[in-house]
C-alpha cells in the first residue's frame, strides 16, 4: 500500500476593494519606519526587494541607478503605472512621472505599502492522505 496525498490547489481570489485610491499618501512613508529606513539609507537594495514581491525581475530597477534612462526613472514610472493599473487606482501617467522624478523613495514606499494593503495570502486547503 503506497501512501498518496492529493491536493486541492487554490483558485485565484480577487478581493474588491472600495477606494480608487492608493491605501497610503505619497509622504506617509513614516508610518512604517523599518520600510522608511531601508528607502532612505538603501534605496537600490529596497527598490530591487520590491520589485521582486511585485513579480518583476530582481534587478529591474538597478536600470534608474545606473543613468541609461535619463533624467526620468523609466522603471519607476513604469511600476508605478502598472500598479495602478493592477489595482485599479485612479492616476495620470503624468503624476507617476513627477512623483517618480521628485520623490522616488516615497513612491517606492507607497508602492511597497500598497502591496502589502491589498496582498491575498495563499493558503493550501483540502490535503488528503490516501
Amino acid at each position: 500500500m503506497s501512501n498518496m496525498m492529493v491536493i486541492t490547489q487554490p483558485q485565484p481570489v480577487m478581493v474588491a476593494r472600495d477606494s480608487q485610491e492608493w491605501s497610503s499618501g505619497i509622504c506617509d512613508c513614516f508610518n512604517d519606519l523599518p520600510q522608511c529606513c531601508l528607502a532612505f539609507w538603501c534605496l537600490p537594495c529596497f527598490t530591487c526587494i520590491t520589485a521582486e514581491k511585485y513579480g518583476e525581475c530582481l534587478c529591474l530597477p538597478l536600470v534608474d541607478f545606473i543613468g541609461f534612462g535619463g533624467c526620468i526613472p523609466s522603471v519607476t514610472m513604469s511600476m508605478r503605472a502598472s500598479m495602478r493599473q493592477r489595482y485599479g487606482i485612479k492616476g495620470t501617467i503624468g503624476s507617476d512621472c513627477a512623483y517618480s522624478t521628485f520623490c522616488a523613495p516615497c513612491v517606492w514606499c507607497q508602492m511597497s505599502t500598497e502591496m502589502k494593503r491589498r496582498n491575498i495570502q495563499v493558503v493550501m486547503v483540502g490535503a488528503k492522505h490516501r
